[in-house]
């Protein structure tokens, strides 16, 4: 049931994306298309039907000017004789039809004996009578009813106009031209319609698809289905895309991993030290007249216990404000070398009960004050003697030294344990990283010390000595580097 309502999900999803495609690029195409159709059409038609009327109206000019100049002073019979005539020798009368018409409107001779008598009704004969001037009629025949252009040339005699010329001719032959040109265009027009509208969909195919397939995985991914990946089947920035989905699921599924790693190995860190905590508490509370020996042993143990869960403590808050971005330092001019023996001082007691020796070196000449946070400087070389002891203790040896180098004082810390295998080197700095190591830890804290280091404008290195063991390697600089 919930393939099948994801399947319509997606289906409905496409045919939205689809439509929407549609109404954006294709519609605005076919838009233009139907204005250019239409302009086109509308040019069209007037180029044709204004070249018949400019041709006409050329063609009347020269026979009415002829008749007014010639024949129109002579007397009706004369001029009437000449119409009759003109008529009769008028070569263009399979396409005109040639009339005479007199002051009241009516046919007196034409080409066509079945009009004459008729008073065609049409307005350019009026107009030409009324206003002494050519005038033109484009439209249906009152009495025939054929769609035809007409043109009307008053004939004039002392100053008053006796009758008119009018050529008539049909338009059937220009309509039919004039629609098959639309129709060529229209049917380009619609060509090219399809061509947009199939390369619009094939193209829609192409992104919205592999989109939707995006957006079901990232759903997939927001749902909590981390780790999960797209087949990548693209080439182009839709396969960057996939690509990146993909990466960010598989990054995801690892710090969710790392998380509960995280979780799992803080809660035993917890148990642990609280655990003999608690019974060593007990203990001593209900024999506090006891061995002597046997309850400094105890409250050794409560101590190393408390101070191990205080390290975790400040781990946990710094990691915290990394996190959140309010980790920041309180800058002032350190003596680095007061800090670091500090730290070594208070490690060497606690490392030479565990039968761990603590060697420390330094240069001879003073040591200028550096731009840092005492306090997580501090906590920095505690950080990484904890971890000395913890993962090379069974070297039974720890080196530490501070010296100066380039402009730069440089704090060493080297164990002679096992080493760090060369795979998991580059990732050692990673927040909950723990890799084959089975030593207590909660896996932030080389983590904080890197971004305590890297904020001061230094280095925190992590590497593998020659001989054996681990070499941790803090570079800060004597000026300000932040």
């Amino acid at each position: 049931m919930e393939q099948e309502t994801n399947e319509k999900r997606h289906t409905l999803r496409l045919r939205g994306l689809r439509q929407r495609w549609i109404v954006n690029t294709v519609a605005p195409v076919f838009a233009i298309l139907v204005l250019i159709v239409v302009l086109f059409s509308a040019g069209v038609s007037s180029f044709y039907f204004g070249t018949m009327q400019r041709g006409l109206e050329t063609r009347a000019q020269a026979i009415a000017n002829s008749f007014n100049e010639y024949f129109m002073s002579s007397g009706f019979n004369s001029y009437y004789q000449k119409a009759v005539q003109s008529a009769d020798r008028f070569e263009d009368r399979d396409r005109l039809e040639l009339q005479f018409i007199n002051a009241s409107g009516r046919i007196l001779v034409s080409t066509s004996g079945l009009t004459a008598g008729t008073s065609p009704g049409t307005e350019d004969i009026s107009r030409a009578l009324s206003d002494n001037a050519m005038r033109a009629f484009r439209g249906y025949d009152p009495e025939t009813g054929e769609n035809i252009l007409a043109v009307s040339h008053p004939l004039v005699s002392n100053g008053r106009v006796r009758g008119v010329m009018r050529l008539v001719t049909s338009l059937q032959g220009v309509n039919q031209m004039v629609m098959m040109t639309v129709a060529v265009v229209t049917l380009a027009a619609l060509f090219c319609m399809g061509m947009a509208t199939a390369s619009n969909l094939l193209f829609i195919n192409n992104v919205v698809e592999p989109v939707s397939v995006v957006t079901e995985a990232a759903k997939r991914i927001s749902a909590g289905s981390y780790g999960f990946t797209i087949d990548k089947t693209y080439s182009d920035e839709l396969g960057e895309l996939v690509q990146g989905i993909n990466n960010m699921s598989l990054k995801i599924s690892q710090n969710e991993k790392m998380k509960t790693e995280f979780i799992s190995s803080v809660s035993h860190e917890l148990r642990t030290p609280l655990t003999a905590i608690t019974g060593w508490g007990e203990t001593i509370l209900q024999d506090p007249a006891g061995d002597p020996v046997q309850m400094r042993r105890g409250i050794r143990i409560i101590l190393n216990e408390t101070h191990r869960l205080s390290n975790m403590v400040e781990e946990l808050l710094a990691f915290s404000k990394m996190e959140d971005g309010r980790f920041t330092l309180r800058m002032e001019q350190v003596d680095l070398q007061a800090e670091f023996e500090d730290a070594i001082f208070t490690y060497r007691e606690l490392f030479r009960s565990e039968g761990i020796a603590l060697e420390y070196q330094v240069d001879e000449e003073p040591f200028p004050l550096i731009p840092g946070d005492p306090e997580r400087l501090k906590q920095v070389f505690c950080n990484v003697l904890d971890n000395a002891s913890k993962h090379g203790g069974a070297g039974k040896r720890i080196a530490a030294s501070l010296h100066r180098e380039d402009g730069a004082q440089v704090v060493r810390i080297r164990d002679y344990g096992p080493g760090i295998p060369e795979e998991e080197l580059p990732f050692v700095k990673q927040k909950f990283y723990k890799g084959s190591s089975k030593a207590r830890g909660s896996g932030i804290g080389l983590a904080v010390c890197d971004e305590i280091v890297h904020l001061h404008g230094g280095e925190f290195l992590i590497g593998n000595a020659s001989g054996g063991g681990t070499v941790v390697t803090i570079r800060l600089p004597e000026t300000d580097g932040a």
